[in-house]
């Protein structure tokens, strides 16, 4: 019950362990037992890897630490407990009480914990899934150290709050612990309880007891999946990283929390992580991680020791002078300094696995310590790295910081371990994972073929056991694949397994073969032994050449234990330096710059320069030139340049770029994406709800490339495009949509969000630019107190629960490295990823015009055999030298000693250039080249325009020191107006000097006095070296001056994808492609390393772009020239160009130097086209010839090349010649050096139009050169299979290996499936892997390759989809002026009241009826004839075809107004009720009704059926509650109210269920109003689909096939009969008949929107009017014609059709008396007798109007009311397609095959007789009525019908009906008579009132062949018409089908 000390031995359990480990031996089949004494050591370690791996079972403590990971394999033996008391509960997991105390019951509830008590969880053996809650006194509690706790106990039940448990023992018994071993508190209390954000109560850090602290922690964090990280100071002693545990509640969050009150200990680091065990826990663990965790990686949690407890017998590892955790270059108040890999980890080995991944602490272990001895780091010039292996790792004591302790390779090897779980599925039971023996052995293998100057990557290691264990295993592997899964399992593997005693010799052999870099120590009883070897070895130096040593202990047991020792200095190095993480990374640079640790470097600088230190001579330079340097070449130039008029050079300002055919693309296809999402069932997005987009761009804190941004934008146009500015864009404004993330940045998204929650019709786009940027979750933000406080704000921003729950917010990621948004937990769907398109997919180049991208794949593609001069490089002397100082300097980081050799490599090469030429011996080949080239450049060019180099110091603190050193250099050589050099940090602007920012002006043509460059693009043609600092680019585009890119000092350790990737492409690059006059006279120089010192002309090196097809791929080989300037003493006096030959003989021809040269601008040489492949040059060294040189002057002159030159020989140091070896030109011009400023022959060739023209060049680390240009077995280059990014981590070591045929979206999905985040990864919450539910529907990632355009393609989709929702906002409406305006009847009646706002009765009856039609859809129609006109009888134009009446009507585009009619595809939140779609309602409930009524006139009853949903039966009267339904509500005549619509609204409809316009939501207002559907009974189902909430008016099956005539006509009738049933129904009411509403709206299903024109009179009788239309509600306009004065007189009113040509003369009378059509309000009780025709279907609607007139009621239009009509391009008129009955092919058929003779063999046609008829007449009557064609004078008498007879006939309709009104005919000699099914009205008497001309033709149409002759002889038709035989003609249809018939006659 008291504490246990380090080393303590517990006498009191000495029996009780041997008895335990007795029993286990006997009682088990395999499992062997630890010695007994080594499990007496409390500090004795246990990995849980080697129980997994069928290992040991340790002593109880071990198997209940494990959190009921293991199950003890026999039967413990029972601890007698008191008998309960009688009556009390005994239930687990309550108390006696019977109160519930498990966690999971009662981690919400309120808990009274007293002062000084704790709440921890206390471990059940009954219930091991759960934690009982008790409050202990802390007192009794260790610290974090497991030391200073009170023996004894004091503790509380938080159940029935009993208090004052003195005892542990009783304790239990109260709360049930049922223990079958002696009661302890440090076996059974477990963890501290801690409250998370919601105050739930959750598992928190292990109780760190003394001895079952490394235990427990190692083994609950090597299961652990979350990462550990280091903790803020302030967080006291229990600050841990609460995450949850798989399993548990989602909602659980990741936070820092603080388990107890602060202490007065010093703040300590604990890292701890919640345990997940190995599936064996809960069922939900066994689901959530398959693979076994061990697929999962491991990390290893260790706590931090301190001497803060006195032990009673201290352990030999513990002397109190012991560092436990501090490195010797930290000082101890900084804390204690833990090494974790945490998930901004990147690392070589890197494994995937979690937590700390070096240790450089004491290591608990079973067995004797081992102690590091002192001065190792001293004696070895290197920390080595063990990397833990199979079995128990040794306890380490003494000189802990000298070594590196890590756990990946143990934690691959255990992922390797579960690799056959894939295959468990097939039933697999027998497939064994791979021995550990193996694991070893292949192991070896590795180790012995690296090469010297490799380092071990996990990755590799992975592969290979997965390619040893498949083919191990093929033949089982197959056999499940190929067969279903068999219940036995097969015959294992004929493969001897390797014995644990064969281990030793096999490895020795297979380190045999390796001269001794490989090291075998076989030990015999621990791994302790072979440590403590390796260590003696070390000391006495007989590990020299000793890379790795590998320790295995495997004679005693079938298990071995093993570790591998990394003892090489190079490999040691990078390895100890990789499992730094970032942040330490920093920290450990700028400890050892503050603290002067680089001091050493600076003196060993100065011991190596032969003249004394560098300084002194560069004082000594300074001073003997400060006279001569009065003016430098720069300054001159820029003077020459102001002066010339034209300039040789073009300099382009960055300014507008024009978008590009593949950004236009890539836009388009994120359109398409954003619709897809709108389309979807899931209605996530309404785009028809939104009128504008607006837009917030999202970049991280980088204010180079915020400007660059803000520049982007603003030249865009983007904002006047979006309508979010009007005219000039200010910069203020363009600030408003770019967003730095820094610590300003909550204020600004607070207001972006609160602009879009009031904005809810604008469409949001939030852009997230640069996304692969800090994925750090925000729960773990505050766990980075030192570092930057933008860290975790993009998920706290762009996470948020606003952001994801906004309909109108859009999240576009943005990104060229999108890996770490592509794992299990992603909330970006695969469906939601647009990646940029391949530039020669698809077989469109989408390439800009003479532009081709030089990318990652380009760079690697030129480092080929074959090619032209790599783009990729390494500096072998460098690397050289870095190694060297390596080694003698072991303590220093190696990114201290990197920037320290290479500033000093550049300060030599400045010096060098400038006439210091014995400096050239202190700077390498590369160096030199790219600062000749530096200070050359300006020289070269009229203008000054120079190159930029970019020097990459990714550590800031290191990148100020080599500004500043690199600024003395340049101000000592007097170089201060040759180039800048420029400090770039994210945090600041630019900064450039006075003299140089008016240089830029100047080339710019920038007048602003105040104008400084805020982004590198505006240094382009600056001469400049750009520090370019930051741990990550930040997405900041580089200028096209660029060329060369140094990258000498990326941190070669973090070998990670993203990192990688995102440094090279820094360098990737648009390259200019205009090709020269002779594309194939190209030449490029060819380098070698020697050869470089001497390249005046690096210049030259231009891959060809672009050329015939051989040659894009692999660009041509260009010559290199031969430079043969030297470098003299003095900058003035040396040649311009300031370079010198190697060692070539002075006999060599060379070409002039570059200040005299003179060039063509298109350089030309020789081409590779044609040149057999062996015969291409590679670079040749400095001593052999050169190559021949081509002449500028005379390209076509090339000696053939030398194709014996080759060979890869490195030249480090290369002497120069004298100044006085100047070598001749190539004849073309002289060989003496002008002076600086002396005039050349030729504008010599700019270096920035040059650089246009070919990508720049990259120096990279050795280490990072040989990751990139390796490629794997498939071709793909290694780096790509490197570990994606810092924040995930592998789901399995089973996993395929990429392939290079992978498009993005494959590559996508291999991520998705094999990668998971880290517990720091703002996706590692959600957990809902692959399930769709859990992708974010309003997310979308766009990724391409860097520098390619995504800025320009993401604001151009903003443009777009801004076009596109005002397009969504539109729509084509008919735009037609009124035909036959010229043909109105000049009449003395006008209706003269202009101001009336309705119409005046009696006024109105003396207006004549306009007969003619106005209509233009009636372009086609016949004339209609009122009175003899005195018209010409001009041609009205040439019949169209029928499917031209469509295509070829005009209209315009409108933007819908907020009062239109709708289609389904309109959502918005205020009609989803209406519509019945809300998504919290049920999709409306319908009952059909069936409605009967007799016709007499159809001889038949007419049964009609209603939808009705329960949401409209208030408009119904029933007989009961669900019972018959009687009638439609009426209201009545006085009604006045304006809350609803009085008329009830019919549309007939067919064909358009998705495109009908039937949402009058908008339209009406909110008003409330009756709308009826009128649809055909087939159509029944799919419009009830669409429109769930509207009454459906079903028309008999009989009608399937009718035209819209019997639509109208079935609405009138029900109408009329709905008025009788009312006024019957409201009579008993006591409401007099009259008083019944009796009007109705019968609109199209096209009516879209209403307007109505105000008219300014000016005047009763002025003529002059002004008039303006605007438009207005359908419920405005129904409301004011429903207030019409005596509105009952009027049998039909009506309004225009709306053009935009309407003209004053249209709308100056209020009112006409003429045709009205589409949208027509209709008094069923004054029309009672007069009916539609229900066969028609064309102009049923002219021949009603007709009737009504003739009727003599009253047709009234509403002139200054006007009806818009949608152009709906399906459905109505169009619907109805005549085919053959026998083939059914409809395009054959003509109109004049639509009737044939009676009897005859003419092919049938599927279609109804009328239509047939209809559509005959149309096109084809001038057959029947030859003479009335163009006869307008003489049109054709039609009795009681109105027919279309086509536009060349007129004709002239009368009424038959006694009393009815018709036109005056006594004037009028017809040319014809119609006679269509004419009833008894018409007799022989009616028709001998008219006059004929002679030959005039006669046409009867009856139902059938009797009727026909019946009518002839009824209407006594003989006398005066003759008719043949062969005058009879039927519609094309069959005798089923009721054939129309018809007779044709002529006059006499």
């Amino acid at each position: 019950m008291g504490n246990s000390y380090a080393g303590q031995l517990k006498t009191t359990r000495f029996e009780e362990v041997l008895h335990n480990s007795i029993e286990a031996s006997l009682r088990s089949n395999s499992l062997v037992p630890r010695p007994v004494f080594s499990q007496l050591y409390l500090e004795a370690e246990q990995q849980l890897s080697t129980l997994e791996g069928g290992g040991r079972v340790d002593h109880e403590d071990e198997e209940e630490e494990g959190d009921g990971a293991l199950e003890p394999s026999y039967p413990p033996n029972p601890y007698q407990m008191h008998p309960p008391p009688e009556g009390c509960c005994t239930t687990d997991g309550f108390c006696q009480a019977g109160k519930d105390l498990r966690l999971v019951s009662i981690s919400s509830e309120p808990i009274d914990v007293p002062t000084g008590f704790l709440l921890v969880g206390a471990k059940s053996p009954s219930l091991p899934d759960h934690l009982l809650v008790c409050a202990v006194d802390r007192r009794f509690l260790p610290d974090d150290n497991g030391h200073n706790a009170l023996l004894g106990f004091s503790g509380n039940c938080v159940g029935c709050g009993k208090k004052g448990f003195c005892y542990f023992t009783e304790f239990s018994n109260h709360i049930n612990l049922k223990l079958t071993t002696q009661p302890k508190k440090q076996k059974h209390l477990k963890y501290y309880l801690v409250r998370n954000a919601q105050g739930a109560l959750t598992k928190g850090p292990l109780i760190c007891w003394k001895g079952s602290e490394f235990r427990s922690r190692q083994t609950s964090a090597s299961a652990c999946s979350s990462s550990l990280f280091p903790l803020a100071e302030s967080a006291g002693p229990l600050a841990t990283f609460s995450g949850e545990v798989p399993g548990a509640a989602p909602s659980i969050p990741l936070g820092a929390q603080q388990a107890g009150p602060a202490s007065e200990h010093p703040p300590l680091t604990a890292a701890v992580g919640p345990a997940v065990f190995n599936g064996k826990d809960s069922p939900k663990h066994q689901q959530l991680v398959k693979n076994d965790l061990s697929a999962m990686p491991r990390p290893l949690a260790l706590g931090i020791l301190s001497n803060s407890g006195p032990p009673k017998k201290r352990h030999k590892g513990w002397s109190p002078e012991s560092p436990s955790a501090t490195d010797g270059g930290y000082t101890q108040g900084g804390g204690n300094r833990a090494k974790y890999e945490s998930m901004g980890m990147s690392c070589t080995p890197q494994a995937g696995s979690v937590g700390p991944a070096s240790v450089t602490f004491p290591v608990v272990a079973s067995g004797e310590p081992v102690s590091v001895p002192d001065n190792l780091l001293k004696i070895c010039k290197a920390k080595p790295v063990i990397f833990k292996g199979h079995g128990n790792f040794p306890y380490l004591c003494g000189n802990l910081s000298d070594v590196v302790v890590s756990p990946l390779l143990s934690t691959c090897y255990q992922n390797s371990q579960s690799i056959s779980r894939a295959y468990e599925h097939y039933g697999a039971s027998a497939i064994q994972p791979i021995s550990a023996e193996m694991q070893l052995l292949l192991t070896v293998h590795y180790l012995v073929q690296l090469a010297a100057d490799q380092v071990p990557l996990m990755e590799d290691l992975e592969q290979i056991f997965l390619r040893s264990w498949r083919e191990s295993h093929l033949t089982e592997i197959r056999q499940y694949q190929q067969a279903p899964p068999q219940p036995c399992p097969p015959a294992p593997s004929a493969v001897a397994p390797v014995t644990s005693a064969q281990l030793p010799w096999l490895a020795g052999l297979a380190a045999s073969s390796c001269n001794d870099s490989v090291h075998i120590i076989e030990c015999t009883y621990s791994l302790a032994e072979g440590l403590s070897e390796m260590f003696r070895l070390l000391v006495e130096g007989r590990l020299a050449k000793t890379n790795y040593v590998v320790i295995v202990r495997a004679c005693r047991s079938p298990a071995i234990d093993s570790c591998v020792a990394v003892t090489g200095k190079y490999q040691a190095r990078i390895l100890s330096e990789s499992l730094l993480t970032p942040a330490e990374y920093q920290k450990e640079v700028s400890y050892e710059l503050v603290t002067g640790k680089v001091d050493l470097l600076g003196a060993f600088f100065s011991t190596l320069c032969p003249e004394g230190d560098i300084d002194i001579l560069l004082d000594k330079f300074h001073q003997e030139n400060q006279g001569h340097i009065s003016s430098s070449l720069t300054a001159s130039s820029v003077t020459k340049a102001a002066s010339l008029d034209a300039p040789a050079c073009t300099s382009s300002s960055p300014g507008p770029q024009h978008i590009q055919p593949f950004q236009l693309a890539v836009a388009q296809k994120l359109l398409s994406h954003v619709c897809s999402i709108a389309d979807s069932s899931t209605q996530n997005l309404d785009l028809g709800s939104f009128e504008k987009v607006d837009f917030l761009i999202c970049i991280p804190p980088s204010e180079v490339a915020y400007q660059q941004t803000l520049f982007h934008v603003w030249h865009s146009g983007v904002l006047l495009e979006l309508g979010l500015e009007k005219e000039h864009v200010t910069k203020q404004r363009v600030e408003q949509h770019v967003l730095k993330l820094d610590a300003e940045a909550q204020t600004k998204f607070k207001s972006f969000l609160q602009n879009a929650f009031q904005n809810p019709h604008t469409l949001f786009v939030l852009i997230h630019d640069h996304a692969h940027w800090d994925l750090v979750s925000s729960a773990v933000h505050n766990l980075y107190s030192q570092s930057d406080p933008a860290v975790g704000l993009v998920d706290s921003l762009l996470n948020c629960r606003e952001v994801k729950e906004a309909p109108n917010i859009v999240t576009l990621h943005v990104t060229s490295f999108p890996y770490a948004l592509q794992t299990q937990h992603t909330l970006i769907s695969p469906y939601n990823e647009v990646h940029w398109p391949a530039s020669y997919g698809s077989g469109v180049d989408l390439c800009p015009e003479n532009k081709k991208y030089f990318g990652l794949s380009e760079f690697i593609e030129s480092t080929l055999s074959g090619h032209s001069l790599p783009l990729l490089r390494y500096d072998s002397s460098f690397e050289a030298m870095v190694t060297a100082l390596g080694k003698r300097f072991p303590r220093l980081h190696s990114a201290v000693i990197r920037t320290f050799v290479l500033v000093q490599h550049y300060a030599a090469a400045m010096m060098a250039v400038s006439g210091l030429s014995q400096m050239k011996n202190y700077t390498s080949a590369e160096t030199l080249e790219i600062t000749q080239n530096l200070i050359n450049s300006p020289k070269q060019c009229p203008c000054g325009h120079g190159l930029m180099v970019l020097l990459r110091v990714p550590c800031s603190p290191l990148a100020a020191v080599a500004y500043e050193r690199l600024a003395h250099v340049r101000a000592r050589l007097a170089l201060d107006e040759h180039f800048e050099i420029i400090l770039g940090n994210p945090s600041s602007g630019i900064t450039v000097g006075k003299h140089f920012v008016k240089q830029l002006k100047l080339w710019q043509k920038i007048e602003d006095a105040e104008w400084r460059p805020q982004t590198y693009l505006e240094l382009e043609g600056l001469p400049c070296i750009l520090i370019f600092s930051g741990m990550d680019p930040h997405g900041e585009s580089l200028p096209r001056s660029l060329r060369y890119c140094d990258l000498r000092l990326i941190n070669s350790s973090c070998l990670v994808r993203t990192a990688l990737e995102q440094e090279l492409g820094l360098a990737a690059y648009f390259v200019s492609s205009d090709a020269p006059l002779e594309k194939a006279a190209r030449s490029e120089p060819l380098e070698s390393d020697g050869e470089k010192l001497s390249s005046t002309d690096n210049e030259d090196e231009e891959p060809v772009t672009e050329g015939p097809a051989p040659e894009r791929r692999s660009p041509v080989k260009q010559e290199r020239s031969c430079p043969c300037d030297s470098v003299a003493s003095s900058s003035m006096s040396s040649r311009a160009s300031g370079s010198a030959l190697c060692g070539e003989s002075s006999a060599q021809p060379g070409p002039p130097s570059q200040g005299e040269r003179p060039r063509s601008p298109q350089p030309c040489g020789l081409s590779d086209e044609g040149r057999a492949p062996g015969e291409r040059q590679r670079p040749h060294t400095s001593r052999g010839p050169p190559p021949p040189v081509v002449s500028r002057l005379s390209p076509g002159l090339a000696a053939p090349p030398d194709s014996g030159l080759r060979t890869s020989q490195r030249s480090v140091q290369v002497s120069v010649p004298p100044a006085s070896s100047q070598l001749p030109s190539s004849g073309s011009s002289s060989s003496v050096a002008p002076a600086a400023g002396m005039p050349v022959l030729q504008a010599p060739q700019c270096s920035l139009t040059k650089a246009c023209r070919q990508p720049p060049i990259v120096f990279l680390p050795k280490l990072v050169y040989d990751m990139v240009t390796a490629t794997d077995s498939s071709g793909l280059p290694k780096a790509a299979s490197l570990l994606p990014s810092r924040s995930v981590m592998w789901a399995s070591s089973f996993r395929p290996q990429l392939s290079k045929t992978m498009t993005s979206t494959e590559q996508s999905l291999y991520y998705r499936q094999w990668t998971v985040p880290r517990p720091s990864h703002m996706d590692y919450g959600n957990r809902a892997e692959g399930r769709v539910d859990s992708f974010h529907p309003r997310r979308l990632l766009l990724s391409g390759p860097p520098q390619i355009g995504k800025t320009g393609a993401y604001l151009q989709f903003l443009s777009i989809l801004s076009r596109m929702l005002i397009r969504l906002t539109e729509v084509d409406v008919y735009d037609e002026e009124e035909i036959n305006i010229n043909l109105r009847e000049e009449s003395d009646w006008h209706y003269l009241q202009l101001s009336d706002p309705w119409p005046d009765l009696e006024l109105f009856k003396k207006l004549p009826f306009d007969y003619i039609i106005h209509d233009p859809k009636y372009e086609d129609a016949s004339l209609i004839c009122s009175h003899l006109q005195s018209m010409k009888c001009e041609d009205r134009g040439t019949p169209r075809k029928p499917e031209e009446l469509y295509v070829r009507r005009q209209t315009a585009r409108m933007r819908l107004s907020k009062y239109a009619a709708y289609n389904t595809y309109h959502h918005c939140e205020q009609c989803h009720q209406y519509m019945g779609f809300h998504p919290h309602y049920q999709l409306y409930e319908s009952t059909l009704h069936a409605f009967a009524f007799s016709y007499s006139m159809l001889g038949e009853e007419i049964q009609l059926h209603f939808i009705i949903p329960k949401s409209k039966e208030h408009h119904f009267v029933f007989s009961q509650p669900g019972g018959q339904l009687e009638s439609m509500r009426l209201p009545l005549v006085t009604d006045k109210s304006h809350e609803y619509i009085k008329s009830p609204t019919f549309t007939p409809t067919t064909g358009r269920h998705e495109h009908g316009l039937f949402n009058l939501y908008h339209a009406m207002d909110g008003a409330s109003h009756l709308h009826v559907l009128v649809v055909k009974e087939y159509e029944m189902a799919i419009y009830k689909k669409y429109w769930p909430n509207h009454i459906m008016l079903v028309l008999p099956s009989v009608f399937n096939s009718a035209g819209v005539g019997a639509a109208h006509f079935l609405i009138k009738e029900l109408s009329y009969h709905n008025l009788e049933l009312e006024r019957n129904r409201q009579e008993e009411l006591g409401i007099k008949p009259q008083d019944i509403w009796p009007f109705i709206v019968i609109s199209d299903d096209s009516c879209v929107m209403w307007n109505v024109v105000d008219v300014d009179c000016g005047g009763e009788r002025s003529r002059e009017f002004s008039w303006a239309e605007r438009n207005v509600s359908l419920k405005h306009i129904m409301q004011h014609i429903e207030a019409s004065p005596n509105i009952t007189h009027y049998a039909l009113i009506g309004m225009r059709k709306w053009s935009s040509r309407t003209g004053s003369a249209q709308v100056r009378e209020p009112f006409s008396r003429c045709h009205v059509h589409d949208f027509i309000v209709l008094n069923v009780d004054l029309t009672q007798n007069v009916q539609y025709n229900q066969n028609r279907f064309m102009c049923d609607d002219v021949d009603f109007n007709l009737r009504v007139h003739s009727a003599g009621l009253l047709l009234c239009r509403f002139n200054r009311f006007s009806v818009m009509k949608k152009q709906i391009a399906v459905g109505g008129q169009r619907a109805c397609h005549i085919t053959s009955k026998a083939s059914g092919d409809p395009a054959a058929i003509m109109p004049a095959q639509y009737i044939c003779a009676p009897d005859s063999k003419h092919a049938f046609l599927a279609a109804p007789a009328q239509l047939l008829l209809e559509k005959f007449l149309q096109h084809h009557s001038h057959r029947f009525f030859p003479l009335s064609l163009r006869n307008r004078g003489h049109p054709v008498l039609s009795v009681d019908c109105y027919l279309n007879l086509g536009s060349q006939i007129s004709v002239c309709y009368v009424s038959s009906r006694p009393h009815s009104l018709n036109v005056s005919c006594s004037d009028f000699t017809f040319s014809g008579l119609l006679l269509y099914l004419c009833d008894s009205f018409v007799g022989a008497s009616f028709l001998k009132k008219f006059h004929f001309l002679k030959g005039a033709t006669l046409c009867v149409i009856c139902q059938d062949r009797n009727s026909l002759r019946q009518t002839v002889v009824r209407l006594e038709l003989e006398d005066e018409w003759q008719f043949r035989l062969r005058d009879e003609f039927q519609t094309a249809n069959a005798k089923e089908d009721r054939p129309l018939f018809f007779l044709t006659g002529r006059h006499i």
